[in-house]
């Protein structure tokens, strides 16, 4: 009975719990000819009260950059905003095609409506826009901060790509995704190749669980000089049902000239992930990050979640080499507890604690407590 819940929870549900997507569950669904459609998406209210030094993006989500030597920075601050709000349309076409469009408005900081995902699926191939490959939700703890944890597996954002799924197995051609810690060698940076993908999502028993890795090239391209090396990066994830009420999941990840997918490495997302040495070589830097959460059922709608996310960058060998790298984030980490409640069916409310700490290479560091609020209405 735990592992059919847990399947389901992780299918159909993990991208609704942890990152606020609305679940077509609750879809309003009709049919047009021999066509069958659904729309569905959620009205959000996200808001923050910030303790310590004004950290919120749009839909309230915590940043790490600017935490840095933050003792004297003016102390508390309020935000709401609706940015997170979407909607999204499915169809599925009399030849068993599926084509899904969604959109929020956290884009152009917020207001604007933004592209989630757009791809169309047939067989098992799909193609266009929507979650990278290289990501998995199975470790996730269930957030209400938008952008999560640091350390989440992979790269916890969509991107253009062309994939092939089999059963549990996945492989994918994705729109490459790095950058250099120096700005003169991203003047010249050059995607040349795709970023290839693989990943294995599964459960068996009471667990759940995802593994994958990533393969792509990171170069730059003067005209005179061209230079690349191949960056990889992996992650393994996974989420185990103790009972009926309580479940824990985690995730690891490990990077090499990939920090891009790394996430939340860098001042707020990816860390650089290569530099160019005094010899104009390209030389990878590495990084490592991971999660551990757990979840607890409450009955009536009413959950508690806990977690911590850390990630940390190795820049020993730039520094060596002299690229300045005393601003750059080592290590982001962030520690969170939340309330959840369902008073009806497609309403959640919640509140938050967050507690966000960065060091630079440099030995600075910074931290910040922040309160969250949500309140979202599905449709």
């Amino acid at each position: 009975m735990q592992s059919n819940k847990l399947r389901m929870a992780i299918r159909a549900t993990a991208a609704a719990a942890v990152l606020g997507v609305a679940g077509q569950a609750g879809a309003v669904s009709f049919n047009a000819g021999d066509y069958e459609m659904s729309v569905y998406g959620y009205a959000r209210l996200n808001a923050s009260y910030d303790v310590d030094s004004d950290q919120a993006l749009s839909t309230r989500s915590g940043s790490f950059d600017g935490l840095v030597n933050n003792d004297d920075a003016p102390d508390g601050h309020f935000g709401a905003d609706a940015f997170q709000s979407r909607i999204g349309v499915t169809t599925m076409t009399p030849q068993g095609v599926k084509i899904n469009v969604e959109g929020d408005f956290r884009g152009s900081g917020g207001g604007s409506l933004r592209l989630r995902h757009a791809y169309g699926e047939y067989n098992g191939v799909l193609m266009g826009q929507t979650w990278s490959n290289f990501t998995s939700f199975v470790g996730n703890t269930a957030t209400l901060d938008f952008d999560s944890m640091p350390g989440a597996a992979g790269y916890q954002a969509r991107t253009a790509q062309a994939r092939y799924t089999s059963g549990p197995l996945s492989i994918a051609l994705e729109e490459p995704n790095s950058s250099f810690v120096s700005d003169a060698a991203n003047l010249a940076q050059k995607d040349a190749l795709p970023a290839l993908t693989a990943r294995l999502e599964d459960s068996a028993g009471g667990m759940s669980y995802s593994a994958a890795v990533l393969a792509h090239q990171v170069g730059y391209d003067t005209g005179s000089d061209d230079e690349s090396a191949v960056g990889f990066a992996t992650f393994v994830a996974a989420k185990m049902a103790l009972s009926d009420m309580i479940t824990v999941q985690g995730s690891l990840s490990y990077t090499d000239g990939a920090n891009s997918y790394l996430y939340r490495s860098g001042d707020n997302f990816g860390a650089a992930s290569a530099y160019v040495d005094g010899s104009g070589d390209v030389e990878t830097i590495s990084g490592y990050g991971g999660t551990i959460g757990a979840g607890i059922d409450l009955g009536g709608g009413r959950s508690v979640n806990i977690g911590y996310g850390l990630v940390e960058v190795d820049w020993d060998d730039a520094e060596d080499d002299g690229v300045a790298v005393a601003d750059q984030s080592e290590t982001n980490s962030a520690a969170m507890a939340n309330y959840k409640w369902t008073p009806v069916q497609n309403v959640m409310m919640g509140v938050e604690y967050q507690f966000l700490k960065r060091e630079n290479v440099s030995g600075d560091d910074g931290d910040a407590s922040r309160i969250l609020f949500a309140a979202q209405y599905n449709f």
